[in-house]
């Protein structure tokens, strides 16, 4: 099997629409894994997750959130560094400061990848 520089093979269609969209997301907004799955209209928010796991390395990866807002697992150091840097809105209040306010940032103007 010939696989790319991340080990995992060469992505599938689902993997590149999702890529695509993320790629689409604008400087301080965000979506949730479930809201790409949506736009796409398959996959799931763990489909969506998978293949951010596996190749999402190249896009903007900070903008894809798991659905309370909450900051990449294992990531949340330099997440927050590109959320203050794009001017991302950040819930306040919150002990821990680890979540995105999706009520400003969510961004809902995506669209599913032309064929």
């Amino acid at each position: 099997m010939v696989t790319d520089a991340t080990g995992f093979g060469q992505p599938s269609e689902f993997a590149d629409d999702v890529l695509e969209v993320v790629d689409t997301i604008p400087e301080g907004m965000v979506m949730t894994y479930g809201d790409i799955a949506e736009v796409l209209g398959r996959g799931g928010a763990r489909g969506v997750g998978s293949v951010m796991a596996r190749y999402g390395s190249d896009v903007p990866w900070w903008r894809v959130l798991r659905s309370g807002g909450y900051f990449p697992q294992g990531l949340e150091e330099e997440a927050l560094a590109h959320y203050r840097s794009e001017g991302t809105p950040l819930v306040r209040g919150q002990v821990d400061g680890r979540r995105v306010d999706l009520s400003v940032a969510r961004w809902k103007d995506a669209r599913r990848p032309s064929a």
